[in-house]
């Protein structure tokens, strides 16, 4: 039996994923038929014809509307990243038609940033029944769970037989697709439950439905506020989430989708407001918009950074009789701002949870001001022999000047590290009791507030160990 010789030296064979986003935009530059274009631009996915929008010309755009229709066009408006630069290129009628075919929130979103003029052309020229649903989500502030909700959910009424219950999910299920969970209403509408859809398949004809109605089901009423009931719904695992009223009637589903982006914009804004600004922004925002959100922050910091300034000024003597201390303000300044974000970090995490207890949030602080310590002990010992040595073998300074000076640093820097382990936990936990977003108390409000504690403890022990006690 011949064995085949072994190859030394064997080529490796990379795999190349296809560039469809090209092939498209090449598709449709291409002098094909808008007939043969339609059919082969259909064999590829809405979301490489959307990342297509931005290599193509507005002409080109505009004979891919008019190859598309409506349903398909709708959904790659959907996967675009700026979908409203292209629904404006559309005509009214070919407007009215896409926005019909989004989803409700994604239509009263784009009506939204439109003129109120042209905002209520476009609804006159739509259905009744669609004008009603924007209408309602319409009169919802943005913050407001209701704004986010959808009508797209199937209902059923209590008493109905399997049978009726069957029949009526086949009706509604050809304008409804959410069907995966159905809810239960009485003759007011008023929400009695949910029944998950595989116990209504395998239910026999004379099983009552309330025995497969779950009763006990997580719900939100629509004037909520989004921050205040993002976590209990991220609590749940459902499919969607019922939509009160305050009259406890069904108004409306968050779905799977819908808590997955809520929860994305949630921490979008808290990490922008981590960084100083009052709310998350995005590319396409104008440049006004994103000066307003980022200057009246900076005013305040500017503020608490000539506090520090005017602070440092009083302790100008010392560096005036000492100048080498001013080496290593930074240093110290530096470390006392990472740890407090650090703390703060941890802090706004555990805060997210609303059933947190006063013992926790005490041994919360207790747990960071422990771990503040030992950290600042073992930073400012390593501080302490690091900058003596520095000073004594490469600056050439007296070995009492140089450790000296290193003690002061290693002290500040325990004293500083430990005072931001407790700031970084205290303000955001006062903020929340004050009912403030916690996350307002930002990165650099934290790290301007330990820069004054640096300060004061790294200039007051220099003035206190050098000049007042060693007469340096």
């Amino acid at each position: 039996m011949k064995t085949k010789p072994m190859v030394q030296n064997e080529e490796l064979i990379v795999t190349q994923h296809p560039d469809y986003t090209s092939e498209v935009v090449t598709l449709l530059r291409s002098n094909l038929t808008p007939k043969i274009k339609q059919e082969r631009i259909l064999s590829y996915h809405e979301n490489d014809i959307a990342a297509a929008l931005d290599l193509l010309t507005e002409e080109e755009r505009n004979r891919l509307y008019h190859i598309l229709d409506t349903d398909t066009l709708a959904n790659v408006l959907e996967y675009s990243e700026t979908p409203n630069n292209y629904i404006n290129e559309l005509g009214i009628r070919k407007r009215i038609d896409v926005l019909l075919h989004f989803e409700i929130t994604t239509t009263v979103e784009y009506l939204r940033q439109m003129e109120k003029a042209e905002r209520n052309m476009l609804l006159e020229l739509m259905d009744n029944d669609i004008k009603r649903e924007i209408i309602l989500l319409s009169s919802f502030h943005e913050d407001e769970i209701g704004s986010k909700m959808t009508t797209n959910y199937i209902s059923i009424h209590t008493g109905t037989s399997i049978r009726q219950a069957m029949r009526e999910l086949i009706e509604q299920a050809a304008d409804n697709d959410n069907i995966s969970t159905l809810y239960v209403i009485d003759e007011e509408e008023t929400l009695i439950g949910a029944v998950d859809l595989k116990d209504l398949i395998i239910a026999r004809d004379n099983t009552d439905l309330d025995s497969i109605t779950m009763t006990s089901y997580p719900y939100v009423y629509a004037n909520e506020q989004i921050e205040d009931c993002i976590e209990r719904i991220k609590d749940y695992s459902e499919d969607s989430i019922p939509v009160l009223d305050s009259d406890n009637k069904l108004k409306g589903v968050l779905t799977s989708q819908d808590i997955t982006q809520l929860v994305d914009d949630e921490m979008g804004d808290d990490y922008a407001k981590l960084a100083g600004l009052s709310s998350e922004e995005d590319l396409q925002e104008p440049l006004k918009k994103s000066i307003l959100k980022r200057l009246p922050w900076l005013i305040i910091l500017l503020g608490m950074g000539l506090l520090v300034s005017s602070v440092v000024g009083i302790f100008e003597h010392v560096v005036a009789h000492l100048t080498l201390i001013i080496s290593f303000q930074s240093l110290v300044l530096d470390m006392a701002g990472n740890v407090g974000t650090q703390s703060l970090a941890v802090t706004i995490r555990v805060l997210m949870d609303e059933k947190i207890s006063g013992r926790q949030k005490l041994y919360l602080i207790g747990k960071e001001a422990r771990i503040g310590l030992v950290n600042g002990m073992v930073l400012g010992i390593l501080s302490f022999l690091f900058i003596g040595l520095y000073l004594v073998i490469l600056k050439g300074q007296s070995t009492l000047l140089a450790f000296t000076v290193s003690l002061c640093t290693g002290i500040a820097l325990l004293v500083s590290i430990l005072l931001s382990s407790i700031a970084g936990t205290v303000i955001p936990l006062i903020f929340k009791k004050l009912h403030i977003d916690p996350a307002v108390a930002s990165g650099p409000l934290i790290t301007t507030i330990n820069d004054l504690v640096a300060v004061v403890t790294y200039y007051g022990l220099a003035w206190i160990l050098l000049i007042y006690v060693l007469h340096l």
